[in-house]
């Protein structure tokens, strides 16, 4: 059984090294170069193949948003040097073999006992990255482009910040005051509500939110007490509209036989912050659990889902 407590900060670091995971960049060619070394060790993911990818009818329609995306990315991965040149250049291979922590990294990548596959999706950019646990060390890689990527390797003890990393969104408007949101610190509302009212004003029919509100059987609340239509109409339209940015982790134990079970948490990223979206279920009535969190907690609100999903594992290892 695997057990981690992601929720306890980790103990002071005896040196400044120890508390520094260590970092390497490497292109999309070098990264598939070190996995073949490390003993065709398999990626996280399928790289993407821009030609392959390309809209059919691109040809005879002009260049569209996708077919230019390609070809801007064909161009970079063509412009990038000799993998095995610039891996000897920077000291990552020597006499033909494979730096010892590169290997070890990628080697952990593809025979994890815990798995973490993490999206983030924010106005401008979108990120992956995949943490993966065994043993009592960590090796993550993540990327933007798909064309760079960060490899990083640590203890299990530097997780918690290495999460809390992930989550740290930019900000434009550094020096200014903290913006406040329609959606309080926590409220508890109906999923069908949720739904519908995301698809009204997905449809341009605002005007149907308040109606919406009014034909609900069950409430909404913020905190314990529950709210009016015209409150709750105020926060399930903020809870859409503030929305700029997603986040969503997988979390899996991957068991001896290849078997995994999947655990799921997603935050929104609204005017103040992050919120972490939980659904849940009240007597028959599916329900959804927004409360405000900091990036630092991602650590903690992944424990349990962890948790389970080793519970499930367990279960059917029976």
């Amino acid at each position: 059984m695997v057990t981690i407590d992601l929720s306890t900060p980790p103990p002071p670091a005896e040196s400044v090294l120890e508390a520094l995971p260590r970092r390497v960049a490497l292109t999309l060619p070098e990264l598939t170069l070190a996995a073949r070394l490390a003993g065709d060790a398999p990626l996280p993911f399928t790289p993407a193949d821009p030609v392959a990818e390309a809209e059919p009818l691109a040809g005879r329609l002009g260049a569209t948003r996708p077919s230019r995306e390609d070809e801007a990315y064909a161009a970079a991965m063509a412009s990038l040097h000799d993998p095995e040149g610039t891996l000897t250049r920077r000291g990552l291979l020597v006499d033909g073999a494979l730096d010892a922590g590169v290997a070890g990294a990628i080697g952990l990548l593809a025979t994890p006992a815990l798995a973490l596959d993490i999206d983030v999706s924010l106005a401008r950019c979108q990120a992956k990255a995949w943490h993966r646990y065994n043993h009592g060390a960590v090796a993550t890689l993540s990327t933007s482009d798909g064309i760079v990527f960060e490899l990083a390797w640590f203890p299990v003890a530097h997780w918690t910040d290495e999460l809390a990393r992930v989550t740290a969104a930019p900000r434009d408007d550094e020096g200014e005051p903290a913006r406040t949101s329609g959606v309080p610190e926590h409220v508890d509302l109906p999923y069908a509500l949720v739904d519908a009212v995301g698809e009204a004003l997905r449809s341009g029919r605002g005007d149907l939110v308040t109606v919406l509100v009014g034909q609900q059987d069950l409430d909404v609340r913020v905190g314990r007490e529950v709210v009016d239509g015209a409150v709750a109409a105020t926060v399930v339209s903020a809870l859409h509209t503030e929305s700029h940015g997603r986040l969503r982790v997988l979390a899996a134990e991957v068991a001896a036989d290849g078997a995994t079970d999947v655990g799921v948490v997603s935050w929104v990223l609204l005017a103040d912050g992050w919120h972490s979206i939980t659904p849940h279920q009240e007597g028959e009535a599916a329900r959804v659990a927004v409360r405000r969190v900091d990036p630092e907690q991602l650590a903690t609100e992944l424990a349990p889902v962890l948790a389970r999903v080793i519970r499930l594992q367990e279960g059917h290892d029976e």
